[in-house]
């Protein structure tokens, strides 16, 4: 290791590399609850493309393992350090290189974070889609590393439908640039979609190059209240059966708002056990037509109230205590979150099961979910301290896995495998699609240095 660090201070400015142990740690892990995590060797706080192809090159000479990181804002482990790792942390690359207005397109950094960019765009009449509850904070970096979603992917789709290209550095150094600027193109294999939801495990990308949207219509916003989680889920149903695609359609149940209204005093608790916030984009008649079906298709489903909002502040409110939702639960113990996506037609069953699972586990569980998309994300609550209440949460984790899996959903909607969900992933997939995953791997990364144990775990 003391070669590696000579090496490495040989060709990385001084500064950028850390040592000191009290500053590594904070580096150390992500918010999964419970994931293991080693003791790095050294962190480098890259500056350049250049800083990260000389450890990248450095690492791989010496088979040093090397885990890349964004704001460390994941909740599967897929940044948590391993023993003797160089942690790599782009956050320092933070540029918006280039907003193309014509060619509708944005160049940036991996740490530039999600909301700046978004902002940045705005101001130029454009929109970034892709808006995950940590946009605030999280990385288009750590973004493209977990293929993250978000309130609106409903009806936009996710990160990797707005990424054209990367540059990354892959193998023992060499740096590459896979996609494209242009519109369309179909020049061999989709290496750039490969990197897109990786986690690290490939190579680390450097720049980012996505694709934008013109300012979108003001939103009209429908509210329901429900008084079962059911019930809520055969509202999702009709309004997928009746073919509307609304921006946005999240549930949200009482235990998180009255999480945020202990946290930030917004006045949000409801008389009610699960809301469904509805929005629309549509503009003109066409929207207001939007609006009135997805509200009569709440009523018929069972909603003990229903309408579209006319106060938009109110609005806004009702879906920042979504966003919130998961510092909120924070402030009330240890937070493991699940991230599992269903066929929306059984969204009504996935939900009934989560509440069976809770019961029959004795854990505490608040619901938030986009439920358009079937992603639900059951956010399991322990007492801190409680051995016996983790041991039980965990059991929940896995036994909410195994039935998104039996429903025909996925281990993951848009948090990522990291280390919390490699067990799921291969009940999920077969052997031999693993081996296909394993192959990838051994292709793009010979000295098996990237973010080893990762996602498919090993051989």
């Amino acid at each position: 290791m003391s070669d590696l660090l000579e090496a490495l201070r040989g060709t990385v400015p001084a500064d950028r590399i850390v040592t000191d142990p009290d500053v590594i740690s904070s580096y150390t892990h992500d918010e999964a609850a419970w994931a293991p995590y080693g003791t790095p060797a050294a962190l480098v706080r890259a500056g350049s493309t250049g800083d990260v192809r000389d450890v990248v090159a450095a690492c791989a000479e010496r088979g040093v393992p090397l885990v890349p990181r964004g704001a460390g804002t994941g909740v599967s482990g897929g940044a948590n350090a391993l023993d003797g790792c160089v942690l790599l942390s782009l956050e320092a690359m933070d540029a918006i290189v280039e907003i193309n207005a014509e060619e509708r397109l944005a160049v940036v950094q991996p740490g530039v974070v999600n909301d700046a960019l978004r902002q940045a765009c705005a101001e130029r009449g454009l929109w970034y889609p892709p808006d995950p509850s940590s946009a605030p904070w999280s990385t288009i970096g750590g973004n493209v590393a977990t293929n993250a979603g978000g309130l609106c992917c409903v009806k936009y789709g996710v990160t990797r439908d707005y990424v054209l290209a990367v540059e990354a550095v892959v193998g023992r150094g060499e740096v590459v640039r896979l996609g494209r600027r242009t519109a369309k193109g179909v020049a061999g294999y989709d290496l750039c979609g490969l990197m897109v939801g990786s986690e690290g495990t490939l190579g680390v990308i450097t720049e980012v190059t996505v694709r934008l949207r013109g300012a979108r219509a003001p939103e009209r916003t429908v509210v329901g209240y429900f008084d079962t989680l059911q019930a809520a889920g055969e509202a999702v149903g009709a309004i997928t059966a009746a073919g509307i695609v609304p921006s946005a359609l999240e549930l949200v149940d009482r235990h998180v708002l009255e999480a945020v209204d202990a946290w930030r005093n917004m006045g949000l608790s409801a008389d009610a056990n699960v809301l469904l916030l509805g929005r629309t984009d549509v503009p003109g008649e066409a929207g207001d037509a939007e609006a009135a079906a997805m509200v009569r298709l709440f009523e018929e489903a069972g909603a003990t109230w229903s309408a579209r909002s006319s106060d938009e502040a109110e609005a806004e409110a009702l879906f920042s205590a979504r966003k919130l939702s998961h510092q909120a639960l924070e402030r009330l113990g240890t937070l493991l979150t699940e991230d599992v996506c269903v066929p929306r037609g059984l969204l009504p069953e996935m939900l009934t099961r989560v509440e069976a699972t809770a019961a029959r586990n004795d854990v505490h569980i608040a619901n938030v979910a986009h439920a358009g998309d079937g992603n639900l994300h059951p956010l399991i609550v322990t007492p801190p301290g409680d051995d016996g209440a983790r041991v039980r949460a965990q059991r929940a984790f896995d036994e909410i896995i195994a039935d998104a899996i039996a429903l025909g959903g996925t281990v993951s909607g848009e948090h990522g495998i990291g280390l919390l969900k490699r067990r799921g992933l291969r009940d999920e997939v077969s052997p031999a699609v693993i081996a296909l995953h394993h192959a990838v791997k051994d292709a793009l990364d010979p000295a098996g240095i990237f973010n080893p144990g990762k996602v498919i775990g090993t051989p």
